[in-house]
């Protein structure tokens, strides 16, 4: 009679891992999608960084106070 109630316990605690391991990815989930939210938000917007020149001289000070 046991062995019978040791072959459930096994069988509940492996539903019960993998029932932790579910609630474990759906948070993880949860989390990164809350990140990466918070950091778009918190991006202020780019100007381009990209300078073409033909062989001038190029003053980047004239260029930021456009």
């Amino acid at each position: 009679m046991s062995s019978t109630r040791s072959k459930r316990a096994i069988g509940v605690r492996r539903l019960e891992r993998w029932l932790v391991g579910l609630v474990m990815i759906i948070v993880a989930f949860v989390l990164e999608k809350v990140v990466l939210r918070s950091v778009k938000k918190e991006e202020p917007p780019r100007a381009p960084s990209t300078l073409t020149s033909k062989g001038g001289d190029v003053d980047l000070d004239d260029l930021r106070s456009r």
